[in-house]
């Protein structure tokens, strides 16, 4: 793991972006296609924003969530709604969007649908990570219905989530799919998930998901 420090958020999301976009391009040189794997939430916002605005051939990139809540995409809950308006805008607006929700009464309908969708779009070429302060990373949880598959070694590619508390059901791309990606970022802000990515090293992954993924993990950190 590689740890980064900048000096305030906006510096660290416009150096990230520049940094994705350098990978990504990279990436587009030596591929028909790359697969950038996103988180939803409101941090990656400021580095969707500076993204968008990026000349790449975005008509060869293909995006994913690293997870979604079970919900319509015009819910204030959906990730695909934060995409749709943040990344998937601008010079970004021509990548294509894989979905990570379908129109099914439960997840579990779904997965296997979802993961043919995904197959050939695997390996990740670049992953963005964020992280919470319980140590979960994309929707893999400590203690949610779901996790241990999620951990599995031979896992699916997406698996069904109904983590503690939350009031709908998620899918989450497994960790299997997530270590198989061939450039790792999480992105973390403030001491307490500092202090909490710090705990997460000496625990098992039941207990701190995000330990699951951090082999070769370059962390982005600001206060």
């Amino acid at each position: 793991m590689n740890f980064e420090e900048y000096p305030d958020r906006d510096m660290l999301a416009l150096d990230l972006a520049d940094r994705l976009a350098s990978e990504l391009g990279t990436a587009l040189r030596n591929e028909d296609r790359v697969t950038f794997a996103v988180p939803g939430g409101t941090t990656p916002g400021p580095i969707f924003d500076a993204l968008s605005a990026v000349r790449l051939d975005w008509d060869r990139v293909d995006v994913v969530l690293t997870d979604e809540r079970w919900v319509a995409d015009t819910s204030d809950r959906s990730n695909t709604r934060l995409l749709k308006e943040r990344l998937l805008t601008g010079r970004s607006a021509a990548a294509t969007l894989l979905p990570l929700r379908l129109d099914a009464g439960e997840p579990e309908s779904a997965i296997e649908r979802l993961c043919d969708g995904l197959k050939p779009h695997l390996p990740i070429d670049v992953l963005v990570l964020g992280m919470g302060t319980d140590m979960h990373t994309a929707s893999l949880f400590p203690g949610a219905e779901g996790l241990s598959a999620a951990l599995a070694a031979d896992a699916p590619e997406v698996v069904a989530i109904r983590a503690p508390g939350a009031p709908e059901a998620r899918v989450t791309l497994s960790a299997r799919v997530l270590n198989g990606a061939l450039s790792k970022h999480l992105v973390i802000f403030g001491a307490e998930k500092r202090e909490a990515l710090l705990r997460a090293q000496d625990r098992y992954p039941e207990d701190a998901p995000v330990s699951a993924v951090l082999d070769g993990m370059t962390v982005h950190w600001a206060e």
